[in-house]
């Protein structure tokens, strides 16, 4: 975001004031949920139920259109059985409602949405067994194999040409690389580009193109025990990233994030590669390009949240969450090499049954 301040900071007062004018509920019970640069809220009304208040950011919060379009994200998947939130209606009907509250930072408008609350605890919390990460990769098929079939007037505003955070914008990072200044780290990631530039933008014609979640990481997937002692996936969080994409950037990311939280992180791509074969086999070029997508979603997060601290210091902790252990991860699969951790990625893939 290009302004400093535009993270809501809302007050319980104020929670309690809008759950009252909005959805005439009385907020009785509320806690603060992880979140990159949106404010979340957990509130249990005394009348009953359990719900997300989701405050947008005030620079997001001028875009209604796409907020609107992610929400129906939500809903179509939602209804074709995939397990995301659903928007609860304002008093008057409205799926979201435009704020103008001054939170600390003067009065600014804020979008603000009431949503389902999924019950569960994110992915990163349990083992991460390899059923439960082809479970994943499976779940990431499905979810971009359905979103493909949505119908919606303002489809073309997920073009999203300048979106940092859309693996086919790699090259965008370029202009941010002075955060790495002093780093070791800015080599491997030039290098990382520079792959991106001579492999990945030469095959992309033969790519198949899908909407991308964007996002499906290690904090926006929610699992609860399953009834063989293991997890099953229960919830699909955070859309703000959805774009017009190819479905394998969505590959890319869920095997890059599922790596961060993995005791051995190359042993991610095998079961993850295979529950998405098994919905969504992959063509020659997809395979082709998988190594260098992933390495450059860990460029974008690693550059992205070193900017972000330097917008934000007092939400380090959160935004530096991928980074620590990013960074490891990055030079490791790197210095591997891409015929090695490939080999290793789809050798272990047609073993668990592509």
């Amino acid at each position: 975001m290009s302004v400093k301040n535009a993270q809501p900071n809302f007050s319980p007062s104020q929670v309690s004031e809008i759950m009252k004018r909005l959805y005439n509920l009385t907020a009785s019970g509320i806690r603060p949920l992880p979140s990159y640069d949106d404010q979340n809220l957990y509130v249990a009304p005394t009348e009953g139920g359990e719900y997300v208040l989701k405050i947008m950011n005030s620079e997001d919060s001028k875009n209604p259109t796409i907020i609107e379009l992610q929400t129906h994200a939500m809903s179509f998947l939602y209804q074709n059985g995939l397990p995301a939130q659903t928007a609860v209606p304002t008093t008057s009907g409205q799926l979201m409602s435009l704020e103008e509250i001054d939170c600390g930072y003067g009065c600014q408008k804020y979008l603000v949405r009431l949503l389902t609350y999924l019950s569960g605890v994110t992915i990163s919390k349990v083992p991460f067994t390899p059923k439960l990460l082809y479970e994943t990769g499976r779940t990431a098929a499905r979810m971009d194999e359905v979103l493909q079939k949505m119908v919606h007037p303002h489809l073309s505003i997920l073009e999203r040409e300048n979106f940092i955070w859309s693996l086919s914008n790699v090259c965008l990072l370029e202009e941010y690389m002075s955060v790495l200044d002093g780093d070791p780290l800015q080599e491997v990631v030039k290098s990382v580009i520079d792959q991106y530039k001579n492999s990945v933008i030469p095959r992309r014609s033969n790519f198949r193109k899908c909407i991308n979640h964007g996002d499906f990481n290690d904090l926006n997937i929610l699992v609860q025990p399953d009834d063989n002692h293991g997890y099953k996936i229960s919830g699909i969080l955070d859309f703000a990233d959805m774009n017009i994409g190819y479905y394998i950037n969505e590959l890319a990311i869920t095997i890059m994030y599922m790596m961060i939280e993995h005791p051995d992180p190359i042993a991610v791509g095998g079961p993850v590669l295979a529950g998405w074969e098994s919905v969504f086999p992959l063509n020659k070029d997809e395979k082709d390009c998988l190594y260098v997508l992933v390495l450059s979603r860990f460029c974008q997060s690693l550059v992205m949240a070193r900017y972000s601290v330097m917008l934000h210091p007092e939400n380090e902790e959160y935004l530096m969450t991928t980074s620590r252990k990013g960074v490891k991860i990055l030079q490791k699969v790197w210095e591997l090499g891409k015929e090695n951790v490939e080999k290793f990625w789809f050798d272990h893939a047609a073993q668990l049954g592509v």
